[in-house]
């Protein structure tokens, strides 16, 4: 009897072993979102503006702002932006939706700069990553402000101009 239970935890031990294992896809990804942040961090704008679909990205920024239409952004304009600071990206996972599309979550925070101008940045972020000609790209970003426990209540001059 007490075979069977010892063998039977060890079943059930490894089943969520195996459970919890990365997909193929999802370890590319995982290697990609890396490549991607690290060239963010240290401005390698035409490594950042290459792995982000060639034909274009959705995004919604931090700032309260509505859904950004499709763009394409080139490393021009990232280098333009002035987008500097130390962030760091905390507890990614990722998710196989289907062949070739990934789900990515993770924290975004750190100290971001603008200029001359530096500030706190805490925010949570989803991302969509495709298979593009081979390779794995941003297609979706949604960055969501993570205010430490704080919550922003809508009020009519955010609909405003």
């Amino acid at each position: 009897m007490r075979d069977i239970l010892v063998i039977s935890a060890l079943m059930f031990g490894f089943t969520g072993v195996i459970d919890a294992a990365q997909s193929k896809a999802e370890s590319e990804v995982a290697m990609a979102f890396t490549k991607y942040f690290d060239a963010r961090e240290n401005q390698e704008w035409d490594t950042v503006a290459a792995m982000e679909s060639a034909s274009g990205t959705f995004n919604t920024n931090s700032d309260g702002s509505f859904h950004k239409a499709l763009a394409k952004t080139t490393a021009a304009q990232w280098k333009a932006s002035g987008q500097a600071g130390v962030l760091n990206t905390y507890y990614p996972e990722f998710s196989e939706l289907a062949d070739g599309v990934v789900y990515v979550r993770f924290y975004y925070e750190g100290i971001a700069k603008n200029g001359s101008q530096a500030s706190d940045y805490r925010t949570r972020v989803t991302q969509n990553w495709v298979k593009e000609g081979g390779k794995w790209v941003v297609k979706t970003q949604h960055y969501s402000p993570a205010q430490f426990g704080g919550v922003h209540i809508t009020v009519a001059s955010d609909f405003e101009d």
